[in-house]
């Protein structure tokens, strides 16, 4: 098989691999950690499928940086409609 072939596979059993701890995580005794577990699993999962599947590896610096800006976007876009919806009440007189 080859270098490319194994890579892909490789990448393939560790999306299985945290497949499974979602559903570990999903079905634990977390309490309130539950959510936060299954996001950095996500963030995982979506990360490899980014860097491979995606071919953002195989490109130069310039792609590469403009990948890392577009996902730090998205999690500032995220947090920050997090924050809002946190603190709706918090603040009403």
């Amino acid at each position: 098989m080859s270098r490319q072939a194994m890579s892909l596979v490789g990448v393939w059993v560790a999306l299985m691999a945290l497949l499974t701890l979602t559903v570990a995580a999903t079905f634990g005794p977390f309490g309130g950690w539950t959510p936060v577990i299954n996001m950095v699993i996500a963030f995982c999962k979506a990360a490899l499928i980014y860097w491979f599947f995606m071919h953002v590896r195989e490109q130069g610096w310039l792609a590469r940086l403009v990948a890392v800006a577009a996902i730090v976007w998205l999690i500032l876009l995220l947090g920050l409609t997090q924050a809002d919806v946190l603190t709706r009440g918090a603040f009403s007189h």
